[in-house]
């Protein structure tokens, strides 16, 4: 077995995310576990790896594990992409040893001790594949599209690039067991089609959180449904399982027809038997029965709530909302992009597309003013109102709960009104006191979503919108994004979030080249 929980119970707060429950994860087993936003999925797998205690019982983890949480979290910015891949297997730190046991055999101050080290340390190196690990590691990042910044350090890179670099160490370490938390995000349609035949090959256990359907087909042999604090186990693909599920509803809805009508004959006997003295109490051995029918086969077909995403009502600008003029930024002297210019109207629907690194999230911080270009302009209307959806959850902070967070948002908005704001996305009753920081990432994305709603915005700046949102919750965005009434600049791995924007032009990033938008462009992003 590669994982096993004893009586493992999740809560919090008031709220049980899973109720006392025994499990094992076996060798070679792959799992989709689904379920909508908030069931508790990364809370779960939280649990497993250990970064959140359990309310009760115990998990076991065999053998290796590779975990890749939903949002990259790197302390060490400094190190490179490459001295993060090889530092999984703890190959950077080994180099750097066998480099110091080498000079201090040169220097012979105790050279029969520092030969036995360096031997040593060669021989552990060699046993973890040290000698061929650079190339493997650049081969894994050049699929990636990430090898040209083998040596640049992490803090130079975009949050996609970050996103990539931790993918591509989780494949290299080998581990026994993968964990793997929306791996998706931020890939392009190349980069997935990789990600897909890497898990597809993998001979270990896996457990996959994903709202993408392809590769839960095609990389899942069964599923877990995680609902109301319990899961239902399915020994099936992601597609049959769907089938399944509604098949099952039916079975249920009929059983509950059926029980009902054979309790209303009962009752109906029970009362003409109920007037004769002598038979009451064969009556009401009859009502036993119907209530008992009644009671086994209620069921309700249950519809799960959906968040009531909507983008805001804008606010009437000028003609021309914003105007950028020759404008160019770069990181550490190397430019992401030279004399850039566009032209955003009141109605402008413009697509940002161009690879990972290439500077679209960048383009988008420097509309909102959170950077400064390098050289060039960047002119807003007088009455240009942006509203920024960031990837990242910048505007978020950790410290404060979800209702502070969005009363700090909307500074003229009521406690009352902002917890009713709150309600339509899904944060209800005590809820709205989690702090920021525990929030999964499709909970900070409505959380985001609910501030951006309110804010009145006619220029709306939205990076990888559909992140982390359940397929229910992603429909409801992708409306929204349709039917917005104001300028909307786009950047997006989704393929349906380009068709729900029907965008009039296209930015290509990083030679800053304007088109206008024909379908041919949808073949850059991934396909649901």
């Amino acid at each position: 077995m590669s994982i096993t929980a004893d009586d493992l119970s999740i809560s919090w707060g008031a709220r049980q995310i899973l109720y006392p429950v025994s499990f094992s994860i076996g060798a070679g087993e792959k799992i989709g576990l689904v379920g909508k936003n908030g069931a508790g999925k990364t809370s779960f797998v939280r649990t497993l790896v250990g970064e959140l205690s359990p309310e009760g019982g115990k998990v076991q983890i065999r053998g290796t594990l590779g975990y890749l949480p939903q949002e990259t979290r790197v302390e060490n910015q400094a190190q490179t992409v490459m001295e993060r891949i090889l530092s999984v297997k703890g190959l950077s730190s080994l180099a750097k040893k066998i480099e110091q046991a080498q000079k201090a055999v040169e220097e012979g101050r105790n050279l029969e001790k520092d030969i036995e080290k360096l031997n040593r340390l060669q021989e552990r190196f060699e046993a973890l594949g040290g000698w061929s690990a650079k190339a493997v590691a650049t081969k894994m990042a050049s699929r990636l599209e990430i090898e040209k910044y083998m040596d640049c350090p992490l803090s130079a890179l975009s949050g996609g690039q970050k996103r990539r670099v931790e993918l591509a160490r989780i494949i290299f370490a080998g581990a026994d067991t993968l964990i793997l938390d929306e791996p998706t995000n931020h890939l392009d349609a190349e980069a997935i089609e990789w990600l897909t035949e890497k898990l597809k090959e993998f001979e270990g256990s896996l457990l996959l959180i994903s709202h993408s359907k392809k590769l839960l087909d095609e990389c899942a042999t069964s599923i877990w449904y995680l609902h109301d604090g319990v899961f239902d186990k399915y020994s099936l693909g992601y597609s049959a399982f769907l089938k399944e599920r509604e098949a099952e509803e039916e079975r249920k809805a009929k059983a509950a027809e059926i029980a009902k009508k054979k309790a209303e004959r009962l009752l109906k006997e029970s009362a003409s038997l109920g007037a004769k003295a002598t038979k009451a109490v064969a009556a009401k051995n009859m009502e036993r029965r119907a209530e008992k029918l009644l009671e086994e086969g209620r069921f309700e077909r249950k519809r799960e709530k959906i968040a009531n995403i909507r983008l805001p009502e804008p606010e009437k600008g000028e003609r021309i909302l914003a105007e950028c003029r020759d404008l160019s930024y770069g990181y550490n002297g190397s430019p992401l992009f030279k004399n850039l210019n566009l032209t955003v109207e009141r109605d402008s629907r413009i697509a940002v597309l161009g690879a990972n690194g290439a500077g679209k999230t960048t383009f988008l911080r420097l509309l909102s003013g959170l950077l400064c270009p390098d050289s060039g302009q960047i002119e807003l209307g007088e009455k240009c109102k942006i509203g920024y959806f960031s990837q990242e959850h910048e505007n978020l902070k950790g410290d404060l709960t979800i209702l502070e967070n969005m009363m700090e948002s909307c500074s003229d908005m009521s406690e009352e009104n902002a917890r009713g704001a709150l309600g339509s996305f899904l944060f209800s009753n005590d809820e709205v006191y989690k702090k920021a920081a525990v929030l999964s990432g499709g909970e900070k994305t409505r959380l985001s979503l609910a501030s951006l709603a309110h804010s009145r915005a006619n220029l709306l700046l939205l990076d990888e919108p559909t992140n982390n949102l359940d397929p229910a919750s992603r429909e409801k965005i992708l409306e929204a994004i349709g039917e917005y009434k104001g300028a909307c600049i786009l950047v997006t791995h989704d393929r349906g979030a380009l068709e729900a924007l029907k965008p009039d032009r296209i930015l290509l990033l990083p030679d800053g080249v304007e088109d206008r938008w024909e379908e041919d462009y949808l073949d850059l992003v991934a396909e649901e």
